[in-house]
């Protein structure tokens, strides 16, 4: 068989989005694969009929998204599939096409336009359709406008693409651009698509909507802010045009749904003791009795898939209500199973194999899941005893390439504590032959490593490296007090890492310990940062969307104003030296490593800042060093960035391990391979 490349993620196939119908004999997902040529996502429906378990594609178009269905033979799909509504989008008018495809077979034909762009939709009982819509207080409405003054204000639009006018925190989002009072607003509309109303203010921010089974009633959660966005948000619910705040506690909602006619479900924090990272509990509310409740209060584990990998494309629902229980995915150990609850908060364990949930579908006891397990890429698979996968989109990859299956290993602390992770030796491993090895780390701090299939960790097992990744203290999947490190960045989790390296090297002693590096992202590559200030054990590293100064990234980043105040525990203004001690910008000076820094212009996550601040301290010391700066790309480069970025981001990654770990050592100040970007 061959070796992995890293061309051939162009070949895969990735899963989302998975939907029964309304009476449970079909669903509908979407699969996406890379086009290289097109640099772009080819994007279409399949649909799946469960009573004979056949899978056919739906669409052909390759930019389908936003998919619902309508009834149990049509689905319904936004696109904007001609050059002129095309251009009217380009044009900064807001439109959406809305367009219906009969499943059994046929054209897809436009059937709703919108005067708006629109999110989330919902064909409501009544005929209208409820949505959420983009809402930009900087711009005039273009539903209020015609004839020359809109196109004045088109004009205006326009001309403001160069400039941005910022009056709030946050005022941008990764992947989601800049957002100084922009809003997600919840609006009605007929059943033509016509505009009637917004039902939610100006200031805020729809973040979720869910409908009752008879779509008269929904469930709105949301977030209302001037200034400064807040961390906790509401709970409302929407019923004949009016959508009424509930009264409930002040706390950080996740998922709201109606579990019965009277019973809504949510998944909520109070962040007292844990911070924002703090594990949701299940809650109930009564709408007839108003009664609030805890349902799960011993439950400590995250409810979402946390389990890391860059094999991923499209979102998928990781909750859904089906005859009065509530089906999730949820995180433990290295693992992301599928569970269920009732309203007492009776819990039942479903899918709990190795690997990961992606998502998932329920409907009259049917489960389908995407599922990433035995170190596959995503299929499709029907829970049963056991699970059964009924896709092999994928299964082309084990026929004819040559992969190395992650082992586990495990490290025991002081205190009884284990730090999970594993080990995958080098493609056509040979014992006796020393081969150089990375430490990869995983960002978050709060998600996991597991045994998932990841391109990166195989295209560098192919090239020969034994690759070491592990979950130190931060890391999800062993509750809140395991994953709590506010204030101790840098120190009981750097242990944890190089005791686990120790562990590695001992285990594999084919481990060539002149010729180990270390890489990471995002909080992976603050630990990388900070590795290189700490130690010279590492002949080269790469750090990507990095953390270097927690200072700046509290006053420039999406997230930084709260993420620093909780996780650093401190502000520039009240504890500057904390800060800047948790930096490793600070320890730059002690840096001996070579080191290639990854980042994208677009990242507000961790902005560019960080990485030219370590690089230039680098630089400045003689360190052999090198940038490469993606345009339009942000923190999600590696996972769903431009298929022709993703293929230059491991070269570059490739390109640099090769030239520092296959050869003798380089002096600082005397660099090898291409020069710095």
């Amino acid at each position: 068989m061959e070796l992995l490349k890293i061309e051939d993620f162009k070949d895969f196939k990735y899963l989302s989005g998975i939907k029964h119908s309304p009476d449970g004999k079909h669903a509908c997902f979407a699969l996406h694969q890379p086009d290289l040529e097109e640099n772009k996502y080819l994007s279409n429906l399949y649909i799946l009929e469960l009573e004979t378990e056949k899978i056919r594609k739906l669409t052909t178009f390759n930019e389908e998204s936003g998919f619902k269905w309508q009834d149990d033979e049509h689905v319904v799909f936004t696109a904007l599939r001609n050059k002129k509504d095309k251009e009217k989008s380009d044009a900064l008018e807001e439109l959406t096409e809305l367009y219906r495809i009969n499943i059994h077979g046929g054209e897809a034909d436009k059937y709703i336009s919108f005067k708006k762009k629109l999110g989330t939709f919902e064909f409501l009982k009544d005929g209208n359709i409820l949505a959420t819509v983009d809402y930009n207080q900087n711009a005039k409405e273009l539903l209020d406008l015609e004839g020359e003054a809109r196109a004045k204000e088109l004009e205006r639009r326009k001309e403001e693409q160069d400039y941005e006018v910022l009056e709030e925190i946050p005022f941008w989002a990764n992947g989601g651009g800049y957002t100084s009072r922009r809003r997600s607003r919840l609006a009605l509309f007929n059943s033509g698509g016509t505009f009637l109303r917004y039902l939610t203010g100006p200031y805020t921010d729809v973040e979720s909507l869910k409908m009752d089974t008879e779509k008269v009633r929904g469930v709105v959660v949301s977030t209302t802010f001037q200034d400064r966005m807040a961390l906790t948000n509401e709970v409302s619910l929407y019923a004949d045009g009016i959508v009424t705040p509930l009264e409930l506690p002040q706390m950080n909602y996740g998922y709201a749904d109606f579990l019965n006619d009277d019973l809504l479900i949510l998944t909520a924090g109070d962040m007292e003791r844990f911070g924002l990272n703090q594990n949701k509990k299940f809650h109930t509310f009564a709408l007839e009795s108003r009664a609030f409740r805890c349902i799960s209060e011993d439950l400590d584990i995250s409810l979402y898939n946390s389990v890391g990998t860059d094999s991923r494309y499209g979102a998928s629902p990781d909750k859904v209500v089906d005859s009065g229980f509530l089906y999730f995915v949820a995180t433990e150990g290295t693992s992301s199973h599928a569970k269920r609850i009732d309203e007492e908060g009776n819990i039942e364990d479903l899918v709990m194999d190795e690997g990961s949930v992606d998502g998932l579908s329920v409907k009259k006891d049917s489960l389908l899941y995407i599922g990433m397990k035995d170190s596959s890429l995503p299929e499709i698979y029907v829970h049963g005893e056991p699970s059964r996968r009924l896709s092999d989109f994928n299964t082309w990859v084990y026929a004819e390439k040559t992969l190395s299956v992650p082992e586990p290993l495990s490290l025991t602390l002081s205190d009884g504590q284990t730090i999970d992770g594993f080990v995958i030796k080098p493609a056509g491993y040979a014992e006796g032959t020393k081969y150089p090895a990375i430490l990869n780390i995983h960002g978050g701090p709060k998600t996991v490593f597991g045994s998932v299939f990841h391109h990166e960790m195989q295209v560098f097992s192919a090239l020969g490296y034994f690759i070491v990744f592990c979950n130190p203290r931060g890391s999800d999947g062993k509750g809140d007090a395991f994953s709590d490190i506010r204030g101790k960045y840098g120190t009981i989790d750097y242990e944890d890492l190089m005791a686990f390296t120790d562990l590695a090297m001992e285990t594999y002693p084919d481990i060539d310990e002149d010729r180990f590096g270390v890489t990471g992202g995002s909080y992976g590559g603050y630990m990388t940062n900070w590795i290189i200030g700490h130690t010279d054990r590492f002949r080269a590293a790469a750090s990507e969307r990095s953390i270097a100064n927690w200072i700046s990234k509290f006053n420039t980043t999406d997230i930084g104003y709260y993420f620093v105040d909780d996780q650093a525990e401190g502000t520039p203004w009240n504890s500057q030296e904390k800060l800047w001690d948790q930096s490793p910008l600070k320890y730059a000076d002690r840096v001996k490593t070579p080191t290639l820094f990854i980042h994208s212009d677009e990242d507000y996550r961790c902005w560019i800042a960080e990485g030219l601040q370590m690089f230039t301290a680098l630089k400045y010391h003689n360190v052999p060093s090198r940038l490469c700066m993606f345009h339009g790309e942000n923190h999600e480069l590696s996972r769903s960035g431009k298929p022709k970025h993703r293929v230059r981001r491991l070269v570059e990654l490739t390109a640099w391990f090769e030239a520092y770990m296959k050869q003798a050592p380089v002096s600082p100040g005397h660099e090898t391979g291409t020069s710095e970007a």
